[in-house]
């Protein structure tokens, strides 16, 4: 058994490369073969969101506070609150984040496959994250 303190991990700040705005990663977690799953809590400000991207094995999030947003290529963008939980399926290209006035803070958890979770793509551009919603 492994108990990971809360406070244990400094928060870092979501690489530039791969997030627009200011998003922090509290505790993120891998665990070792023969298990495939790691994850984090990530807060995104207003404003903040992830670029387009894939998981080979699919994601699940779990918002935890706030009000956010995601959506899937070709599908519209789509509200998410505290209690949602929102399955990916593998391959599916997607991005997820804050709404442009309010923050939103989910737990992220995904597989693994061949050594990597996650294939990140281009940015999510101002003129398509402030598109109306569908």
């Amino acid at each position: 058994m492994d108990i990971q303190r809360n406070g244990s991990k400094e928060s870092v700040k979501g690489p530039a490369d791969y997030f627009t705005g200011t998003v922090r990663i509290d505790a993120p977690f891998q665990r070792e073969a023969p298990a495939r799953v790691g994850g984090a809590t990530v807060t995104f400000e207003p404003g903040a969101r992830t670029a387009w991207h894939t998981h080979p094995l699919g994601q699940t999030l779990i918002v935890t506070a706030g009000l956010g947003w995601v959506q899937r290529e070709g599908g519209p963008r789509e509200e998410i609150r505290p209690g949602d939980i929102v399955w990916i399926p593998p391959g599916e290209k997607h991005w997820h984040g804050a709404t442009a006035a309010t923050a939103m803070t989910h737990i992220a958890i995904a597989e693994a496959q061949g050594g990597r979770a996650v294939d990140w793509l281009e940015p999510v551009d101002d003129a398509h994250y402030g598109a109306p919603a569908n």
